[in-house]
């Protein structure tokens, strides 16, 4: 398992490289956002471990452009971040973040969420490549959504939440299983990701949104 670790600081980098490779990773430290794009030109990793401030570049930036390109879009990544607010651990999920993790870490901390978005996409990968609800479809090959043969514009999280509704039709998930399949880390206290995706989400899929059911006080379900 080949990890790149993307962090300006020197002492950072060491202690999550330690990390990985004390558990079975082989880890490569990178310091600035143009050295990740000369190394992705020669090997494509197993997980990118994000700073999102370099010296260089901005690490949300750096992550909508890996997420555009073919090659890159599917590479699970764990932002890096000093910033504890909510609304920027949903700027960065929402651009396409796997998961996050807030400075200063403890390395427990850090190596069960590297464990578990790997378990995470381990399980995704087993995902028929294409799902289908009534007029919606889910191109897992292609990453669209289409409804009666019209692209719809998703963002990344959108598509990942719809999928997650899809493979589990007809089934009630809870806010919290939601949060922990889709964003990566335990739903807590009165945030409200789920509900703002979920509400844009059903509005890009206009008619089709009545297939979308709000289970009062418990989640969501498509039938």
């Amino acid at each position: 398992m080949f990890v790149y670790v993307v962090e300006d600081d020197a002492d950072i980098s060491e202690i999550e490289c330690y990390t990985l490779n004390n558990n079975g990773y082989e880890a490569k430290p990178i310091f600035l956002a143009r050295e990740l794009d000369k190394e992705l030109a020669r090997r494509i990793p197993d997980m990118i471990i994000l700073d999102i401030m370099l010296p260089d570049d901005d690490g949300i930036k750096l992550l909508s452009r890996l997420r555009k390109e073919e090659r890159t879009k599917d590479i699970p990544v764990i932002m890096v971040t000093a910033k504890g607010s909510e609304m920027e651990k949903v700027k960065c999920l929402d651009v396409g973040a796997d998961d996050y993790i807030t400075k200063p870490f403890g390395v427990m901390e850090f190596n069960s969420r590297v464990k578990a978005l790997l378990r995470r996409c381990r399980r995704n990968g087993t995902a028929q490549d294409i799902l289908k609800v009534g007029a919606i479809i889910v191109d897992n090959d292609r990453r669209i959504v289409t409804i009666d043969g019209e692209e719809k514009n998703v963002t990344y999280k959108e598509y990942e939440l719809l999928k997650y509704l899809m493979i589990n039709k007809g089934i009630v998930l809870s806010r919290d299983k939601i949060m922990e399949a889709v964003w990566g880390f335990d739903f807590q206290g009165e945030s409200r990701t789920v509900d703002m995706h979920i509400k844009t989400l059903r509005q890009k899929i206009g008619n089709e949104r009545i297939r979308i059911k709000t289970v009062r006080n418990v989640g969501y379900k498509i039938e």
